[in-house]
């Protein structure tokens, strides 16, 4: 029986010829990954268990994102104990403010993740990965500590759905608004640990940040892993920041899949998830009557160059609308940079923005843009449960930049208007 992407690489892992569906193994790992809320959790379960070493130095990432800078003593307290474990056992890729980014976008920029790597992080968007190639996961905070110790982690091998995708995006349609698509259409339970696969033509169509998006989101569908043939769009972004020997699976042409789908990219229009599921989405063109007071434009899902160009380019020699306050995150330092360097920042300070050193923070309700009873925020971000991003009776609507932007400046949610 054939296997699919993800069943190859869990093989490889595992030191087996083959895997099918259910079966459990015990798979090497590529890298282990925490941040400043989970990490601490997993080096208090470290030290229970009485570990005296880590694995690979160089195969373990902590990074300080969620509520760093410091927001409170209680986050001050974490980092300071996620920094002395870095030092203690010389973790090469610690990552504190001043270097820090937003872990689902640091790392892939760093080059630490590459493709037919086996990847577990302490953060339910660790599928993020799949977008070059990999399989990724999010998994417990026991089971990060156990990773560290022994480089090692036990899975049970996920079915798959496959995505046909062909045709190709047009105006402002987005990788945000194909994802938030088809968790409109199969739920967010409908591929419930299982492995979503994309293949097909309409790769050619998305862009390394539109993928790193929707494997991003794989896991709002219920998913194990999300996963990405690998083409030269992938090749071309790994070839200047991977710097390890890195291995391409493609899926068997007679691998067992639970469903298939095929998704015309040409339909994909501009969409939000209303709340409190990612799988309330709809049309944003329809969406005029919904007024907002925030709009978030950042996170893991949409914090990376291009969707601060998207955003930039929407606001430019614009105002946001009154009584709106739209926040700005770039994702790491690099494209913090390129913000200023590009006048991307200029752009969004006389917008009326706010730019934010990267985080975490408003995403989950962390800290950076709470919202209050009754408020509502059009967010870039990835989930918008109940009370997700402050108060229980507030409302997060998921979007794309593009969207955010423009409703940024009428104070409704706003489709784009489409480009000349």
């Amino acid at each position: 029986m054939g296997m699919t992407m993800t069943q190859k690489i869990l093989a490889a892992h595992a030191g087996l010829e083959s895997v099918t569906a259910g079966q459990l193994i015990e798979a090497k790992l590529d890298m282990v990954l925490g941040n400043d809320i989970t990490s601490p959790v997993a080096i208090q379960e470290f030290e229970k268990a009485g570990f005296q070493q880590v694995f690979d130095r160089t195969k373990i990432s902590l990074v300080m994102d969620h509520f760093a800078p410091n927001k409170d003593i209680k986050a001050a307290q974490q980092t300071k104990q996620s920094r002395e474990f870095a030092n203690k056992y010389d973790i090469l890729n610690f990552y504190d403010v001043g270097s820090m980014g937003i872990e689902h976008a640091l790392l892939p920029e760093k080059g630490l993740v590459g493709a037919g790597d086996c990847v577990i992080g302490a953060d339910s968007h660790t599928c993020t990965y799949g977008a070059l190639g990999a399989f990724s996961t999010g998994v417990g905070s026991t089971d990060m500590a156990a990773g560290m110790a022994t480089g090692t982690c036990w899975f049970k091998v996920p079915s798959a759905i496959r995505f046909n995708l062909v045709g190709q995006l047009s105006g402002w349609a987005s990788g945000k608004d194909v994802i938030l698509t088809i968790i409109g259409m199969i739920g967010v339970d409908g591929a419930l640990y299982k492995s979503m696969e994309f293949t097909g033509s309409g790769l050619a169509s998305l862009s390394m940040d539109d993928r790193l998006c929707m494997a991003n989101m794989a896991i709002e569908a219920g998913a194990k892993n999300g996963i990405f043939e690998v083409d030269d769009i992938t090749i071309a972004y790994m070839k200047d920041r991977v710097q390890k020997p890195y291995t391409i699976y493609q899926a068997d042409p007679d691998a067992q899949y639970d469903a298939e789908y095929t998704i015309d990219l040409s339909t994909i229009v501009p969409t939000v998830a209303y709340p409190h599921l990612p799988e309330n989405t709809h049309p944003a063109s329809e969406s005029k009557h919904i007024s907002i007071d925030q709009v978030v434009i950042g996170s893991c899902t949409n914090g990376r160059s291009s969707d601060m160009e998207i955003a930039a380019k929407i606001l430019k020699g614009k105002k946001i609308a009154k009584n709106v306050r739209a926040i700005v995150i770039p994702a790491t330092q690099k494209i913090f940079t390129e913000c200023i360097q590009k006048g991307w920042m200029e752009t969004f300070v006389e917008a009326g923005c706010v730019v934010s050193t990267p985080t975490c923070g408003p995403c989950l309700g962390g800290y950076m843009g709470i919202l209050a009873q009754g408020e509502r925020c059009v967010a870039t971000t990835n989930r918008n449960f109940v009370g997700r991003m402050g108060h229980v009776e507030s409302e997060v609507y998921l979007a794309s930049p593009a969207v955010a932007a423009a409703s940024a400046l009428t104070g409704y949610i706003t489709a784009p208007k489409e480009e000349n």
